[in-house]
């Protein structure tokens, strides 16, 4: 009994130190996005970190949502994405509309702004996996990788509600729901995990010297496959490459991982706090004018440690108890449904 309580302590304190440095690598590209076009350093950096961050969150995601699909505690998760969905999508729009004069913009609940589109996804995510409950996970598996490879056929706006990242993305969740559990046990030990954590700078290595040659479109999952180029009936096939790509590339990350609880541990546990204030940050540098003095790639170092520092800061316990009351509200009081208000009266 003792040595299954040490496992799911490891297991978790895992998942936790995961997440943290998922949540620093988020920063990481969008502070280093700027400098793309103007540094292949940077680009290249940002094409390695979203060939694995965002499948990876996506996956720690489904396996922390478990717990909580079903009943009260699933509605109540729910209402809280909802919520934080409604207000922050607010907050962002009034800073662009107010502070940046961004032209032509309007506040619209439809189109999820900027990095926002993982609460959309995220509510969405839930909302399925609870319909197909009573599926075997293998079933749930196949219909998620199939309607990851549809969605890119469809001509729709691939923003609107992030329908076209929410299909894409939906197997890494699935992923982390039915399987995050049992993929963590079969990691590699030992010298196992030291080659998988070399061959994943190799990957870096392999993309600074152009070995990687696709369109950042594919790693962000928003466009169709029509705007990303391809107007061949067989584009789907290319999406199956690119999951086999971010699988590869995210399996070797996790070689980086630590299993032992430690500060890191503490701090994944206030990740949400860095993903919904870090975007006002990383925009207020952008409109400083800042990013116009960086004139070499010797920046590239200072923005990842600044991005590292500002994870830290941002998942400080005092940062939680200063804006706990705007992220995580009290939801319990908030009715979703009367109980019986759907009955047929007698």
């Amino acid at each position: 009994m003792r040595n299954q309580i040490l496992i799911q302590d490891d297991q978790e304190s895992f998942f936790y130190n995961l997440r943290f440095m998922l949540i620093v690598c988020v920063l990481a590209a969008n502070a280093l996005e700027p400098l793309i076009t103007r540094f292949a350093g940077a680009e290249a950096l940002f094409m390695w970190i979203y060939t694995f961050h965002m499948p990876l969150f996506v996956w720690v995601t489904g396996y922390f949502a478990r717990p909580s699909i079903r009943g009260t505690s699933g509605r109540n998760v729910l209402k809280q994405i909802a919520i934080q969905y409604v207000l922050f999508q607010t907050l962002y729009s009034l800073m662009d509309v107010t502070l940046f004069h961004t032209p032509h913009m309007r506040i619209s609940f439809f189109a999820p702004y900027l990095l926002l589109w993982f609460l959309a996804s995220h509510f969405c995510w839930r909302l399925l996996v609870w319909l197909t409950l009573t599926w075997k996970p293998h079933q749930r598996l196949m219909a998620s990788i199939a309607l990851g490879i549809i969605v890119g056929y469809l001509p729709v706006d691939g923003f609107w509600l992030s329908i076209s990242r929410t299909l894409v993305f939906l197997p890494f969740f699935v992923l982390g729901y039915d399987y995050g559990a049992s993929i963590r046990s079969h990691l590699l030990p030992g010298w196992g995990r030291k080659i998988a954590a070399v061959l994943s700078v190799a990957l870096l290595v392999y993309i600074a010297c152009d070995g990687l040659n696709i369109p950042a479109g594919w790693l962000l999952g928003s466009k169709t496959y029509a705007e990303l180029g391809h107007h061949e009936w067989y584009a789907g096939v290319l999406r199956l490459g690119v999951y086999l790509l971010e699988i590869v590339s995210a399996s070797l990350f996790l070689a980086w991982v630590p299993n032992l609880t430690s500060k890191i541990t503490d701090l994944g546990k206030r990740t949400l706090y860095v993903f919904l204030l870090h975007g006002f940050l990383v925009r207020l540098a952008i409109w400083s004018g800042i990013y116009s003095y960086m004139g070499s790639a010797l920046f590239i170092p200072i923005i990842l440690v600044v991005a590292v520092l500002f994870a830290i800061t941002l998942a400080h316990p005092l940062v939680r108890r200063t804006f706990k009351a705007l992220i995580e509200p009290d939801i319990t009081r908030i009715p979703l449904h009367r109980p019986g208000a759907f009955k047929r009266s007698a």
